[in-house]
């Protein structure tokens, strides 16, 4: 991989609006707080508010008496408030792009993913929202004699646990389908990237959205995380295998519904009939996508033994000429990590497969004079 910044420090972050963004947090009069850095450089962020277990109950309650007036607006009225956030965040995109950049480490092109995937998500329930959710005759048990009308109801106040990978993505774009349908949501963001989805309320809210709907409270996961789970009539959980079953048999006991996504362990296979320019082009964005922190990177290639040593060739070129970069421009292929804690997991990992006879071809070490957290 080569370095378009090496002669340069690590850019320095642009200037957020913290102090804004974070009184939207659900928090007690005196909170504990903590300290986010930026991955690219280790300085520090913002100073959260944490939030305690009886924030998570106000937070349900603000957010169901929210609901229940939400819930009687037409479903047109309520997909209105997301299209006209849809046009808020394209042009509003720099803001947000600094944000998640700052708060993951990753590079701008990666960060834009989760603004288009956000945009399209808003797009398309705001002008299917209406058809979704239409009343629909189905056939009685006695046919002539009797009709049946499927009807769709709101399930209440979604509790929605969302990781520090895809911070934009995985928490407003899990959250417009349940608050177009009429539901609120109690949100807890990973702490580390807390300020892109406050930064999405807010401009939500400009938008329309009533204030007390989406309700965001922050902590230590495994004390905020089972009590948004515990309260919730929905829960939509995106995190590691491990906590999945946790928040699984959380929702089981209460016979509530759950929607998770875990962990993945995901191969890559290429035939001898495959275009080997383009399947190693594939290879490298499904390897370091936001630095492979992602639950469907490639971990993994199967390489069929009579094109092993071509695909090869072509797969080492795209990586050695990966650009790494700690700065806010669109021209760097992969960022930080980000967290020390990543850092060495991947260091680890590394380091076992050396020990297990695999052979390093190219990186396999920390690059500190880029950034604190950046490895190739």
């Amino acid at each position: 991989m080569t370095d378009i910044a090496r002669d340069a420090a690590p850019a320095a972050h642009p200037r957020l609006p913290v102090d804004r963004l974070v009184r939207r947090i659900v928090a007690g009069p005196v909170p504990t707080r903590v300290t986010t850095r930026a991955p690219f450089t280790g300085a520090a962020v913002a100073e959260l508010p944490e939030s305690a277990v009886e924030d998570v109950a106000t937070a349900y309650e603000r957010a169901r008496a929210a609901q229940a007036r939400w819930a009687e607006r037409p479903v047109g009225e309520r997909a209105a408030v997301f299209l006209r956030f849809h046009d808020l965040l394209l042009e509003r995109q720099d803001e947000v792009l600094d944000i998640i950049q700052t708060e993951t480490g990753k590079v701008r092109k990666h960060a834009f993913e989760e603004v288009l995937d956000v945009a399209l998500t808003c797009r398309h329930y705001g002008r299917r929202a209406r058809g979704y959710l239409r009343a629909r005759r189905r056939a009685g048990a006695l046919p002539v004699l009797t009709k049946a009308v499927e009807v769709r109801h709101p399930k209440g106040v979604v509790g929605l646990v969302s990781p520090w990978n895809y911070p934009l993505s995985l928490s407003i774009g899990d959250a417009i389908p349940a608050m177009i349908a009429g539901n609120a949501v109690v949100m807890k963001p990973d702490t580390q990237t807390a300020l892109t989805p406050l930064w999405a309320l807010d401009v939500l809210t400009e938008c329309g959205l009533p204030e007390d709907l989406w309700q965001i409270v922050v902590g230590d996961g495994p004390v905020i995380g089972p009590a948004v789970v515990e309260r919730a009539d929905y829960v939509c959980f995106t995190g590691s295998t491990r906590t999945g079953r946790q928040v699984a048999q959380q929702a089981a006991a209460r016979l509530v519904g759950a929607s998770l996504e875990l962990g993945g362990k995901n191969a890559m296979i290429v035939l001898p009939d495959a275009d080997l320019d383009r399947a190693a082009e594939g290879a490298v964005r499904a390897c370091f996508s936001s630095a492979g922190q992602l639950c469907v990177s490639i971990e993994r290639m199967y390489v069929h033994t009579d094109i092993q040593d071509q695909f090869l060739e072509r797969f080492l070129a795209r990586v050695e000429g990966m650009r790494l970069a700690a700065g806010y421009g669109w021209d760097a292929d992969m960022g930080s990590l980000v967290s020390r804690r990543q850092l060495e997991n991947v260091t680890r990992h590394v380091d076992n497969a050396r020990e297990h006879g695999a052979a390093v071809l190219t990186g396999g070490r920390a690059r500190p004079e880029i950034g604190p957290l950046f490895y190739e």
